[in-house]
């Protein structure tokens, strides 16, 4: 006997089971990995209700100064990053920015530096299940442009090129790192090539902007320091302001609903 279906589970089917609708979701999604990190984040959104907790995972749609966002904790590695794009996709958000953490593959970008993603070397196991070897994984132009910008005004220290993206943590060896560095990448993660990937898939506009935990060039793990968590918090602050203006330079008639 075959399968029933010509793919088990759907984006669209999960979209369809945690009952979410394009009517519950803002235009703009801002995702970071963890829980906590969304916690802070909704808390500074107004009026925020929760659209489903489903697994680990849970979402909110609120209002921003005017702008209807929505944030959920969109996983910290390629599988189950491609479970919650596949619903925010589906349930018709047109923009997500992603707010992560990578480690820098340059003895030049510090801890608590940010790193804006422009392209992807894709190194996670999901992806080839979308897209042929050749595929060039991108984040939107004018998303990347808007977040490096704001990041900049705040003087804030920022970075922008080429990431890598690995489901295999604990196997940075220094043959693998250097072949890397070789193609143009700049630090390392687990989840933007997956995150930008999927978008691409959907046609949505998608962005990475990533806070620097620590170097795998020079050794320096950044976890405890005070310059990390500062840079989470500007993560939060320059998606929403990034918002702000991608909104504000739509044409008339095209505002957020």
């Amino acid at each position: 006997m075959q399968m029933q279906k010509e793919i088990h589970l759907t984006g669209k089917d999960l979209t369809q089971m945690v009952q979410l609708r394009p009517q519950d979701v803002g235009k703009y999604a801002i995702v970071p990995g963890p829980k906590d990190r969304l916690d802070v984040l909704i808390k500074k959104i107004e009026n925020p209700v929760r659209n489903f907790s489903f697994m680990e995972y849970t979402m909110y749609t609120g209002m921003y100064q005017g702008l209807k966002i929505t944030g959920i904790n969109g996983g910290r590695f390629s599988t189950d990053t491609s479970i919650t794009a596949e619903v925010m996709c589906n349930a018709g958000i047109e923009n997500i920015i992603r707010i992560g953490t990578c480690g820098a593959l340059d003895e030049n970008i510090k801890v608590g530096d940010l790193f804006i993603v422009d392209e992807v070397i894709r190194g996670d196991g999901v992806t080839p299940y979308y897209v042929d070897k050749g595929f060039k994984t991108v984040a939107d132009k004018k998303i990347s442009d808007t977040l490096y910008e704001t990041a900049k005004a705040m003087g804030i220290g920022v970075h922008r090129g080429m990431a890598w993206t690995t489901d295999a943590l604990l196997r940075e060896t220094r043959e693998i790192v250097e072949a890397k560095r070789k193609e143009g990448a700049k630090v390392v993660d687990m989840v933007s090539s997956t995150l930008l990937t999927i978008a691409q898939t959907y046609k949505v506009k998608a962005g990475s902007i990533l806070a620097v935990s620590d170097n795998v060039i020079t050794g320096e793990m950044g976890f405890m320091n005070p310059l990390y968590y500062m840079a989470e918090t500007n993560l939060i602050n320059i998606a929403l302001e990034t918002v702000k203006k991608l909104e504000a330079c739509l044409p008339a008639g095209r505002e957020n609903k």
